[in-house]
């Protein structure tokens, strides 16, 4: 499970950073959840290939969101693409995404699926599904989580071999959670060899939003929550009119919501120096990062 911030400013690109796109890589799969202008050649610069796409989540249709979707679908049909492409974006919005796409003059090549999601909505996939949450914005809007399915516990080869296996497909086969009757006519439960299991790991993507409960209940216990951190603590105000984040709010959603990292992301370019955002939130939630534009974050299995 691989996190890669393909564009982490908010609104307006400038030289250090452009606006939003993340890439997820899970289970030989790439998903990108929101596809601002540009991030086909942040695509590129970070070795990540279009053509291995498989869904795109949109946050919301606000233009720094998905302005990127239609040069992404152009250029994956003049790579002469024919696997579908599945585009999740809010209830309602399907309409607007469908006419956006018919605007270039382009031939597809493949099925552009737009499926829209309403929140509590879940898309289940093999190893994973991701779950939807509304957020605090003034248009229809969704929050992300990506969960992945329990894994099985720690095979314990030594008792496995007390009870007279061998390695090879018997192994294989308790760790795939089926029994083995051995040839004296014993049978091998899986729980017999298998610890307990293992959770999967959680990543959460906010999108655009104020600080809201319904992010924190989504949150729960997440390994990484990337959070909405348009403006500093000195514009607390300006940022709950415009139903922004500040440093202090995303912490807070972290610190209540339980998550291993917090990373503020969305930031205005009005900061060159981000680090004033970092010293705010990591006096309320030390285990903060600040996102920069091709970080890569790898996220262990949990134990």
């Amino acid at each position: 499970m691989k996190l890669v911030f393909l564009g982490t400013g908010g609104s307006i690109p400038t030289s250090r950073r452009g606006i939003p796109a993340i890439a997820l890589k899970l289970n030989g799969e790439l998903l990108l959840f929101d596809v601002a202008e540009g991030t086909q050649r942040q695509m590129t610069v970070a070795h990540l290939s279009l053509m291995k796409v498989s869904s795109v989540f949109i946050t919301h249709l606000h233009g720094d969101h998905f302005l990127g979707l239609a040069g992404l679908v152009q250029t994956m049909a003049l790579l002469f693409r024919t696997s579908p492409l599945e585009v999740y974006c809010p209830a309602g919005e399907r309409e607007r995404l469908e006419t956006y796409l018919k605007v270039p003059h382009y031939t597809l090549t493949f099925d552009v699926l737009i499926r829209e999601l309403r929140p509590g909505d879940e898309v289940r996939r093999r190893g994973y599904r991701v779950l939807t949450s509304e957020v605090d914005h003034p248009v229809p809007s969704l929050a992300y989580a990506v969960v992945e399915d329990e894994r099985p516990g720690r095979f314990n080869v030594a008792k496995a071999s007390a009870l007279g296996l061998k390695p090879g497909p018997e192994f294989s086969r308790l760790r795939e959670g089926m029994s083995i009757r051995l040839k004296d006519g014993q049978v091998v439960r899986p729980e017999e060899v298998l610890g307990p299991p293992r959770p999967g790991r959680k990543i959460v993507y906010t999108g655009d939003t104020r600080p809201s409960e319904r992010v924190v209940e989504l949150a729960r216990g997440a390994d990484i929550l990337i959070h909405d951190c348009t403006l500093g603590d000195e514009l607390a105000e300006k940022a709950q009119e415009n139903h922004h984040s500040t440093p202090r709010g995303a912490a807070e959603v972290a610190r209540r919501a339980g998550v291993k990292q917090l990373v503020l992301m969305h930031i205005s370019p009005r900061y060159e120096d981000d680090s004033i955002l970092l010293e705010e939130a990591r006096k309320i939630f030390p285990n903060t990062l600040v996102a920069r534009d091709l970080m890569v974050l790898e996220i262990p299995p949990q134990e």
